[in-house]
């Protein structure tokens, strides 16, 4: 007897995102990943020194993403892959 194949879902891999921003700044990440919910994930600053950063839980793939930093959407300064999007405006690349 034969048993059926499963197919074996790619493992999320922890992918940390960072940005430097005023201490006391409100940052969230965008993206493909989070239906670009601007409020969706919040960066943290545990040290009170502008350096904040969450780890997020991605599948493997391309995804396209801004920082949100209060208010204004910003490319990621650290990032050296950007793709044009339908505003006319960059976004940020990650491939995980």
């Amino acid at each position: 007897m034969a048993f059926p194949k499963k197919s074996v879902k790619p493992r999320a891999k922890r992918v940390t995102f960072q940005v430097c921003a005023n201490p006391g700044s409100k940052v969230c990440i965008a993206g493909s990943f989070n239906d670009w919910n601007p409020e969706a994930h919040p960066l943290i600053d545990p040290t009170g020194t502008g350096e904040f950063a969450a780890t997020l839980s991605l599948q493997p793939g391309t995804y396209e993403y801004k920082f949100v930093i209060d208010g204004t959407w910003c490319v990621d300064p650290a990032c050296m892959e950007w793709t044009q999007n339908n505003l006319g405006t960059l976004n940020s690349i990650r491939k995980v």
